[in-house]
């Protein structure tokens, strides 16, 4: 076969297998052989499809997960990689299903262009890898919590009165310090004994999330600090916004692809005379997520948002209106950060300014009406209000 002879190759990717195959530009199997999924077996899979000529692309089922180190190889070859969806199960019924046909499909689809996806970007697999491991810890934790509770609410009432009136954070940090062989009844006992455990389990997976959220932090305002100090977007949802972008790096080609990608596209929902939109319930419902939560921390503390609100409230439009709008507009500004470098302005002078004019943070707080904890935390970046920062900077250089 002549090395300039072009050929289209597809992918069939296990954990353990990967299984090539090759078709001529009419669709003329040329043939398929299978290779381990090591940097070894990518680079002799390459090599062997390059063998039966010049690879116009490769079709890949899971260029996300189990095709994902191939992905990356054949893309270091210089070799156009595109996701090839499964064969419908009326086609799989037909000619039947093995590695090798599966493979000889997704080439053949990836010839006919049909049902082909962008390959996603590894960028963020460190990022996406930590946040996937926090949700759990959160999650899990959640969990063990409500656990706890339900067996209170059933435990003996020596046990139940004792712990029913704390809070949360101070029931978790009483059981996990409790003593249950102090206790003579035996099913209070055992009932301590294990909320005991989950109070403990609870505790190690806070330390967990909180050493993960570092992390996370520290990567987010790395990569994008202009993300991170947009009013209201923490380190979580920095994290999930990037982490869709990096996923998803053609539907980044306007903001409006971005606004439908993250569910807040408006859509239609008007019938005779009423003429209205509703909120999209499509796209990535994480990233959805993470705007809908911009959106609440805006709404209650911003102020000019929370202006906003109050002018679409006299106008009449619902809460689940106003949440579509704001969604929108936030949209429009996460893509702008997303797709431009954008300077943030430095709070590391705020500090010295206030020490220098033997000011506290306690009669800077009276003075502009907020709690010390606000005024502390803007002076060691770890809240971000650039307005506020600059009325602040400009009351300690006149005071």
């Amino acid at each position: 076969m002549s090395e300039s002879t072009l050929i289209v190759a597809g992918a069939d990717t296990h954990a353990d297998t990967i299984h090539v195959a090759a078709v001529t530009m009419t669709g003329t199997a040329l043939g398929d052989r299978e290779f381990p999924t090591t940097p070894a077996g990518y680079t002799a899979a390459i090599k062997y499809l390059t063998s039966l000529g010049h690879v116009e692309r490769i079709g890949v089922e899971g260029t996300a997960s189990y095709g994902a180190g191939f992905s990356r190889a054949a893309i270091a070859a210089d070799i156009e990689v595109v996701e090839v969806s499964r064969a419908i199960k009326s086609a799989r019924r037909l000619k039947g299903k093995s590695d090798p046909l599966d493979a000889y499909s997704a080439a053949r689809t990836a010839l006919a262009g049909d049902r082909l996806a962008t390959p996603k970007d590894h960028a963020t697999t460190g990022l996406r890898a930590l946040h996937i491991a926090r949700r759990s810890a959160i999650k899990h934790r959640t969990a063990a919590i409500n656990q706890i509770k339900a067996m209170l609410v059933s435990a003996p009432d020596v046990v139940r009165e004792k712990y029913r009136a704390l809070t949360t954070l101070r029931l978790i940090e009483a059981i996990a310090h409790c003593r249950p062989d102090a206790q003579a009844d035996p099913c209070s006992q055992s009932v301590l004994v294990a909320a005991n455990m989950l109070a403990q389990r609870v505790q190690f997976l806070e330390t967990q999330a909180e050493a993960l959220q570092e992390r996370i932090d520290a990567l987010v305002t790395d990569a994008n600090p202009g993300l991170r100090a947009a009013y209201g977007v923490g380190a979580d949802t920095a994290a999930q916004l990037l982490i869709t972008a990096g996923a998803n790096p053609h539907r980044l080609r306007s903001e409006a692809a971005f606004a439908a990608l993250c569910g807040v596209a408006p859509v239609p929902a008007s019938s005779g005379r009423t003429n209205r939109h509703r909120l999209s319930r499509g796209g990535d419902r994480a990233a959805n997520n993470a705007l809908f939560r911009i959106a609440l921390v805006r709404m209650s503390r911003h102020k000019p948002t929370k202006h906003y609100v109050q002018r679409q409230i006299a106008l009449g439009h619902t809460r689940m209106e106003i949440l579509r709008k704001l969604q929108r507009a936030i949209a429009r500004e996460i893509f702008k950060l997303l797709t431009r470098h954008v300077a943030v302005p430095e709070y590391a002078d705020l500090r010295p300014a206030r020490q220098a004019k033997n000011i506290t943070v306690t009669a800077a707080a009276n003075h502009f009406g907020v709690w010390p904890t606000v005024i502390s935390r803007i002076e060691r970046g770890l809240q971000r209000d650039d307005t506020f920062a600059d009325t602040y900077r400009n009351w300690l250089n006149a005071a």
